[in-house]
């Protein structure tokens, strides 16, 4: 059968059609804090980034990936511009709490799903009006703060001085760690703040150490936390000093040196991967990347930041499979499907846990990705409960 002129047009139009659909470029921005004082987490998360396969799902990938400075500001300019210029599917980050609260005002805004790498929950809760297009990475404060203080009562803990970041992350873990340790019959004798560029944090440290409390919880992240934990030292504080799961970092050891040796902290699969119980569930991809990421940049240099940043294509290469059923990349109907399917992830393993979301969890993970760990001849590694 000889097809009409007309015909031919039209069935080369719908092949053309089909081949620009099959090969639509998904755009990913990035926004981190590569520099200023989250840089030592925002730079592994990057490193971890640039091992990113080129497609995703089937389709080719590009990564754009700005810098924030550590200034939320910076960071809600960088995303308005990855949205509004460069015509982005999904943000990946920001790393800092700030900085992720104030990027729901644009991704809401252009109806763009945002994938964080922060430990606080309050950007994705409760699911509703902004928060809606937010999702997240890291284990929660609330799951972190519970196995804590399980750790702290199974240990004797009964009294605590906190010291905290003067913003949303000290918040946060603050009102978290509260709840659990009234749960568990653990008081809270002293609280004290500090900012993320302080030089000094002497008299905050002299005030909990006056409450005489059994352990003390420094809440913060990065390589700042450093200074309470050194000054509680040279002060000559003897009890137990915990910290968040923010520290996890080589930097943090290497600044901390023996002062931060026997640090007690919760954390994820991926930064006490080689030590982690043979049946954990997360171990094998947890060890595979860490294996990866180790041969690429060096031994030690791996951290939970960088297996959070690792989680995240797993995460998209799930959601988007599905989310191109009903509109292509550089669509509202793609970002608008992707957001519902990145709430369809079912007992999906990634290297820092399983994650099983939904329209009123947007974290999706359970105990299975918080773990205690310390700091043992200048190592992270495992502690059981």
């Amino acid at each position: 059968m000889t097809l009409s002129k007309s015909m031919r047009r039209l069935a080369l139009c719908a092949f053309a059609a089909f081949s620009v659909a099959a090969h639509a470029q998904i755009k990913v921005g990035v926004d981190l804090s590569s520099t200023g004082p989250a840089a030592a987490i925002g730079i592994t998360s990057k490193n971890a980034m640039l091992m990113w396969p080129k497609t995703i799902a089937g389709q080719e990938a590009q990564y754009l990936i700005l810098d924030d400075g550590s200034d939320p500001g910076a960071a809600v300019r960088n995303i308005r511009k990855l949205i509004t210029e460069d015509k982005v599917d999904v943000i990946v980050g920001p790393n800092i709490t700030p900085a992720a609260l104030a990027a729901l005002d644009p991704v809401a805004e252009y109806e763009t799903p945002m994938i964080t790498l922060i430990g606080s929950a309050s950007v994705v809760e409760p699911q509703e009006g902004k928060k809606v297009w937010a999702f997240k990475m890291a284990q929660t404060d609330r799951a972190m703060a519970d196995v804590m203080t399980r750790y702290m009562a199974n240990h004797g803990v009964k009294t605590v001085g906190f010291i905290g970041f003067a913003d949303s992350y000290g918040d946060s873990w603050f009102n978290e760690f509260s709840k659990f340790a009234e749960l568990r019959h653990i008081k809270i004798v002293a609280s004290e703040r500090f900012n993320r560029t302080d030089a000094s944090v002497t008299g905050q440290i002299l005030k909990l150490m006056a409450a005489k409390p059994d352990a003390v919880l420094i809440a913060g992240a990065g390589t700042p936390t450093v200074l309470p934990q050194r000054t509680l030292v040279e002060r000559g504080y003897k009890g137990a000093i915990y910290q968040t799961h923010g520290i996890a970092t080589p930097e943090f050891i290497k600044l901390g040196g023996k002062d931060v040796e026997g640090t007690l902290f919760p954390t994820q699969p991926v930064v006490v991967a080689r030590t982690l119980p043979a049946d954990h569930p997360s171990k094998k991809a947890a060890l595979a990347f860490v294996n990866a990421y180790e041969a690429k940049y060096g031994p030690g240099t791996v951290t939970q930041f960088a297996g959070d940043a690792a989680g995240v294509y797993p995460r998209l290469q799930d959601a988007v499979a599905r989310a191109l059923k009903a509109g292509q990349p550089g669509t509202q109907a793609f970002r608008v499907a992707l957001r519902s399917e990145l709430e369809h992830a079912h007992e999906l393993v990634v290297p820092n846990g399983v994650v099983n979301t939904s329209q009123t969890d947007h974290v999706g993970l359970d105990q299975r990705a918080s773990v205690m760990g310390v700091i043992k001849d200048g190592k992270f590694t495992y502690l059981s409960q």
